[in-house]
C-alpha cells in the first residue's frame, strides 16, 4: 500500500471500518452464528457499498437551480 496516497488509505480504512461494524452488526442480529464470518461480511459490503452508489446517484439526480437569463446590457451614449 506504499503507493496509495494518503488521503485515500483513510477512505479506504474507513470503507473497511464501517463493513467491519455492519458485518459484527449482522452477526449479532442472526444469533452470533459460527462459521457464517464470509456471508456476513459480503452482505455488510453489498449493504454500504450500496448505499454509498446510491448516495452518489441521487446527489447527481438533484436538480441545481438554473441561472436566471440576464437581459443583454444597454449602450451608453457618448
Amino acid at each position: 500500500m506504499g503507493s496509495i496516497n494518503p488521503e485515500r488509505r483513510i477512505i479506504m480504512y474507513d470503507l473497511e471500518q464501517a463493513i467491519r461494524e455492519r458485518a459484527y452488526h449482522l452477526w449479532i442480529e442472526s444469533g452470533c452464528e459460527e462459521g457464517q464470518a464470509e456471508h456476513h461480511w459480503l452482505a455488510a459490503q453489498r449493504s454500504i457499498l450500496g448505499e454509498q452508489v446510491g448516495a452518489r446517484e441521487h446527489a447527481a439526480e438533484v436538480p441545481t437551480k438554473p441561472k436566471k437569463a440576464r437581459a443583454p446590457r444597454k449602450k451608453r451614449a457618448a
